[in-house]
């Protein structure tokens, strides 16, 4: 786990309901337990890792405490654009021109791809040891619950698609800077989170592959989450088989047989990535955090 904290920037993505929020929560809380100042940043005005932590009704934008040496923050595109024109603009009058004007609002949000670099360039922001909120402290890890695998890689991608579009000014400058923190695997790292099932399982394999052609990172580690556990060795399946009209040995039953399935689902996850994934059981009534953050410790090295 060790390897993966000392990045800058941790970016936790995968499909869609495969517990990504939850899994980015609990690195969070081993990041805190570690020792370091550690914020978790959600994306699109969600504040569902605040909602873990039984702490809803924190404002968008605001960055709150939610254990010892553990903070969140859930960010909006709108909020990052008027702190980005604060900053840039010499004048305050200029930039609340700015942002009251409908016309900018509106050229901005037509904008393809303007959101995801607000978005990335608030993440690289609170990644910065020298940040440039006004009276910010320094973070020394930021955990992000990116959106889901497609939408995570358009927002790796912003800056440097931004750049080569601009071509040159300040739009391309900062674009760059953000770039070259995006793509060093010495700074960001990503980790995936998938169900053993076999559209998750694709998916994430082609989350390996668009990483490397479009932003040039690796996939770090992969979290399989949500695992039946298993229930039988062959042999005693074998002998449960001539009982299997009973209810419950069918049942039973079944549950094995779904396991064998997610095994060998696990298996091609492993040669797709080429990382051996992280185990998370199925917790039935829902996970608790504290356990899987240990559990987090004990795989990820």
């Amino acid at each position: 786990m060790s390897a993966l904290l000392d990045r800058r920037l941790l970016v936790v993505t995968g499909k869609g309901g495969v517990g990504k929020t939850t899994v980015a929560a609990a690195l969070g809380l081993v990041a805190a337990r570690a020792g370091k100042r550690t914020i978790v940043a959600e994306v699109a005005r969600r504040g569902d890792v605040a909602s873990v932590f039984d702490r809803e009704g924190a404002q968008p934008f605001e960055e709150v405490q939610l254990a010892p040496g553990l903070f969140h923050i859930s960010i909006d595109p709108q909020d990052a654009l008027e702190e980005y024109l604060r900053d840039q603009l010499p004048s305050g009058a200029v930039a609340h021109v700015l942002i009251r004007s409908k016309i900018f609002a509106m050229v901005a949000a037509a904008t393809p791809g303007m959101r995801e670099l607000l978005t990335v360039g608030k993440l690289w922001e609170l990644a910065q040891l020298d940040r440039r909120t006004p009276g910010a402290d320094a973070y020394d890890l930021v955990v992000v619950d990116a959106p889901a695998t497609g939408h995570g890689v358009a927002v790796l991608s912003a800056p440097r698609t931004f750049a080569a579009a601009a071509g040159g000014g300040p739009v391309a400058r900062q674009g760059k800077i953000i770039d070259a923190m995006l793509s060093d695997p010495a700074q960001t790292a990503v980790v995936a989170v998938a169900k053993a099932e076999e559209l998750a399982v694709t998916e994430t394999g082609a989350l390996r592959e668009a990483l490397q052609e479009r932003i040039g990172l690796p996939l770090e580690r992969v979290v399989a989450n949500m695992l039946d556990p298993d229930r039988f060795s062959p042999r005693e399946a074998t002998r449960l088989e001539p009982h299997g009209s009973h209810p419950a040995v069918a049942r039973a039953l079944r549950g094995h047989r779904r396991a064998l399935r997610q095994r060998a689902q696990l298996a091609r996850l492993r040669k797709l990535t080429g990382a051996a994934p992280a185990h998370l059981p199925l917790h039935p009534g829902g996970p608790d955090l504290e356990l899987l953050a240990d559990e987090l410790e004990d795989q990820l090295p």
